[in-house]
């Protein structure tokens, strides 16, 4: 396939094009795009050296297949003229997660969602990660309410946030100063913020409406009761989520991790008594989520549990997922030959 990435240089982008090589992802040209800024740049990839193309509209028509790692804004601009000149877009900001007629898909939980349609959502990173281990504890359990709270590290604000916490934290070590911001609304150097995107009316922020909203989306469960706080924290990737359920049907923690070991995009970290556990330190990098620190709910009786989850949000909640979906397109477009 003729592939483009647009968006090449930021957080995201970049690990397209390692994920695309990592997997064997067919492709016969890859195109990076990016802003005039870093037009004539040339970098390595797995398909060898490509020079940065300034983004247009004329330059991508030709392309099978289009990953955006861009803001929406940018996206709402150019998806369409993409779609309509034949281009399959896999769009990675939140333009078009919530449209009736364009599929959010994660590919473990709702693949055959994505259809034929030519633009396709990925969901926010959060909500990526939770809905893989959510998704087999509905099926085996049913699912009649969801409380989550979300650790979420610097790089979910992109390469400038990575760079911010890291320049802050060592004018703190080094300089004894106290850490600035830009990029956050506080420092984010030892600290943490109980706030990430704008406040809405009810109270929540937008991230965790997000959650909310997505979730119901993917799963198919439209009324599902959903209560998320987000909270940024001092490390590097991988994002945390401290997740409590009620279930449809009697659950035990042993039954949960019996399914959540045989669920794909899951990896089951749970052993206490040996300090093995989700962290993002060990899920730093992983393709799969990690799930952990499974116990019984006294909440919610014999149908209540609580678990811990760790998913890298530049993988499987930003490039890798998406690459999951073009994997889904490419299958279902050799098989129709």
């Amino acid at each position: 396939m003729r592939v483009g990435i647009v968006g090449a240089t930021g957080a995201v982008g970049r690990e397209l094009v390692d994920v695309l090589g990592r997997r064997a992802f067919p492709v016969t040209s890859l195109r990076l795009f990016a802003s005039a800024r870093s037009a004539g740049t040339k970098t390595k990839t797995p398909f060898g050296d490509v020079t940065i193309e300034e983004f247009s509209d004329a330059a991508v028509r030709d392309l099978d297949l289009a990953l955006l790692a861009v803001s929406g804004d940018f996206a709402k601009a150019h998806a369409p003229a993409m779609v309509a000149a034949g281009v399959t877009v896999v769009d990675n900001s939140s333009a078009f997660r919530l449209q009736d007629d364009v599929p959010l898909v994660v590919p473990e939980v709702n693949a055959a969602a994505a259809g034929d349609a030519r633009l396709i959502a990925n969901p926010n990173c959060t909500t990526a990660i939770l809905v893989v281990a959510l998704e087999p504890l509905r099926k085996a359990f049913g699912l009649k309410r969801v409380i989550v709270s979300t650790y979420q590290a610097a790089s979910g604000a992109g390469a400038e946030g990575m760079a911010e916490l890291e320049r802050e934290t060592r004018r703190v070590l080094v300089e004894g100063v106290k850490p600035e911001n830009e990029v956050f609304r506080w420092p984010l150097a030892f600290n943490v913020i109980p706030q990430i995107d704008a406040f809405q009316p009810n109270g929540y922020t937008k991230e965790e409406m997000k959650v909310t909203w997505e979730s119901r989306k993917i799963m198919g469960m439209p009324d599902l009761p959903i209560s998320c706080t987000a909270v940024r924290i001092p490390t590097m990737r991988v994002h945390a989520e401290a997740v409590t359920i009620e279930t449809e049907r009697p659950i035990t923690p042993e039954a949960a991790r019996e399914v959540l070991r045989n669920a794909p995009g899951v990896k089951l970290v749970d052993d206490p008594e040996q300090g093995l556990y989700p962290m993002p330190i060990n899920a730093t990098g992983q393709d799969d989520v990690e799930a952990g620190r499974i116990r019984a709910n006294p909440v919610f009786g014999d149908r209540g549990l609580d678990f811990f989850l760790c998913g890298d949000q530049l993988l499987k909640g930003a490039a890798l997922n998406a690459v999951q979906i073009a994997e889904r397109l490419t299958i279902k477009a050799r098989k129709a030959a």
